[in-house]
């Protein structure tokens, strides 16, 4: 956030409740001070009630002075607007745990996943830009792998894919940039997306 003088957040959009995804909530701390606001957070109900055991100390009745300040908003399947933007739930799934992608416009964002339902695919029609997860070369338990993310990919047809959730399994980025489509790229640290 610092190196890309990132000075506003409008929201916080959590997929699901891993470490890796929440453990930076405690820096939300910063936009509260400067945007003298509490920061709107979207979660489904399960993913709530585990930032809640989380970070316990931030929902404390008798709360200090400095701690991060969030306004709560229960999400399902359904569509929600943030401020005049609205944004479309892609449900999938990590495995056994359900885990919340999200659409914005023709901008899709998917972590965490290997398997994608036939009725979020209906809702990922006409997607623009794609990013989705891609562990490694070989399977994984939990995530989709080079292979079947390419493959998700050919189905969804987005003009644009990202990938990211990568891991060093996956190999250097030189290497593994030449074996992906030319509509295909792999996420980086501080890359910027525009879509239509």
């Amino acid at each position: 956030m610092l190196r890309e003088s990132i000075s506003r957040l409008d929201a916080v959009l959590f997929t699901h409740a891993h470490r890796d995804h929440t453990g930076g909530l405690d820096d939300i701390r910063a936009f509260n001070f400067m945007q003298q606001m509490d920061m709107p957070t979207y979660a489904t109900s399960e993913v709530l009630k585990q930032l809640q055991a989380d970070f316990a100390y931030i929902f404390e009745k008798q709360a200090y002075f400095g701690l991060p300040r969030l306004e709560l908003h229960e999400i399902d399947d359904q569509p929600f607007t943030i401020e005049d933007i609205q944004v479309q739930p892609l449900p999938v799934m990590h495995l056994r745990l359900p885990v919340t992608g999200f659409r914005i416009g023709n901008f899709s964002y998917i972590t965490d996943a290997n398997h994608i339902p036939e009725s979020t695919l209906e809702l990922l029609k006409g997607t623009s830009v794609l990013v989705l997860n891609a562990l490694q070369i070989a399977e994984h338990l939990s995530h989709f792998n080079l292979e079947q993310a390419l493959q998700m990919i050919d189905i969804i047809k987005p003009q644009r894919a990202y990938l990211t959730h990568i891991s060093h399994k996956l190999g250097l980025h030189s290497k593994v940039e030449k074996l992906l489509p030319s509509n295909v790229q792999l996420a980086y640290d501080g890359l910027e997306i525009q879509s239509d």
